[in-house]
């Protein structure tokens, strides 16, 4: 299984990724494609994201049973501990001029 969300991204990013994902909501793909056509994919995304964001998830052998990879600018930042990869935060951009 292979879950795809963008946010921001150009219209045509969107339509090649409705090529080889089925759309089930505004910016949400699925499907169940080899891990040579994820990579290739992925490889689209890094191409057309633009100002845009990504993640991308897909079923694997590991403890969690799943990984993943993000793109672009986002509050969330993937970070590895113990062999789990989990999510952090950064703090909101208002958070940031308080500490300052």
């Amino acid at each position: 299984m292979l879950v795809i969300v963008v946010e921001n991204v150009p219209p045509r990013l969107r339509g090649r990724l409705a090529v080889w994902l089925i759309e089930i909501r505004a910016g949400v793909y699925v499907g169940d494609l080899s891990i040579k056509v994820r990579d290739m994919i992925w490889s689209q995304i890094e191409e057309g994201i633009e100002e845009g964001n990504a993640v991308m998830a897909w079923s694997t052998n590991t403890e969690s049973g799943f990984d993943f990879v993000t793109l672009g600018k986002n509050r969330r930042l993937p970070v590895e501990l113990d062999g789990l990869k989990l999510v952090s935060f950064y703090p909101p951009a208002d958070e940031e001029k308080d500490v300052l």
